[in-house]
């Protein structure tokens, strides 16, 4: 009989808060890749080599967010779930997360501007 059952509780599911980090991850490298391919394009639409770049950063960014929730699902397997993660993966993942949102905006302005300039052919103005 475990601790918790002798003490009259449920047994703790330990499998559940690794898979929902993991999942929490993935979803943030999602969006920052999305955001990533957004700029991207945007950069080649409105010929923004700064945007290009960003955009290629963000696709790295979103690599190593999905290689951070690898790591990070290894570590809540091995460690008690309640250890917390490592306060430079964490700045890290909330820096390209915050780049990707300014990357998103910049990339809807630029291909704006470029359509009212007339350099985005079927482009709406």
């Amino acid at each position: 009989m475990s601790a918790a059952a002798a003490a009259g509780g449920q047994p703790k599911d330990a499998g559940l808060q690794p898979e929902r980090t993991v999942l929490s991850w993935t979803r943030t490298a999602f969006a920052v890749a999305v955001n990533a391919l957004l700029s991207l394009r945007a950069g080649f639409v409105a010929g923004e080599p700064a945007l290009v770049a960003v955009g290629a950063l963000l696709l790295a960014a979103a690599a190593a967010v999905v290689a951070l929730a690898a790591v990070r699902r290894a570590q809540l397997s091995d460690v008690s779930p309640s250890a917390p993660p490592p306060r430079g993966a964490l700045l890290s993942v909330t820096a390209a997360t915050v780049v990707a949102a300014i990357a998103g905006v910049w990339s809807v302005l630029a291909v704006q501007g470029a359509a009212g300039a007339g350099g985005v052919p079927g482009a709406a103005s």
